[in-house]
């Protein structure tokens, strides 16, 4: 998956999104190890500080722990991951629906829309 920033929000926050993601859909699967600070700033084309204060920001929110052996593990807490799952699902939720409305289309319409896609991507 690229790495791509967007100017309305810090770099730093869009990483930690991005990584976030990337625990959430298994990509960095629980447990695990996460690569380097200095692998991911250059796969990411940031300067290794920034990457460092996404990481960091993993690990105050529980999703990474610092071995110092072994660098940063994937957390195994389920619940948690459950719970910033369901999180980053009702944003995206949130975020479709303003934009459903803003297209003047009702609730049932965004649903039936939904439905839809669903039915396309089969």
């Amino acid at each position: 998956m690229p790495w791509a920033f967007k100017e309305n929000r810090p770099i730093f926050q869009q990483i930690y999104d991005t990584i976030v993601v990337r625990i959430l859909n298994g990509t960095y699967p629980k447990g695990e190890k996460l690569p380097s600070v200095r692998e991911m700033a250059e796969e990411a084309g940031v300067n290794p500080n920034t990457m460092q204060r996404a990481m960091s920001n993993l690990e105050s929110a529980g999703l990474a722990v610092t071995n110092r052996t072994s660098g940063r593990i994937v957390t195994s807490d389920e619940e948690l991951l459950k719970k910033i799952k369901k999180e980053y699902a009702l944003e995206a939720a949130k975020e479709f629906m303003q934009e459903m409305q803003e297209l003047g289309l009702s609730q049932k319409d965004a649903k039936a829309l939904l439905d839809e896609a669903e039915a396309m991507g089969k």
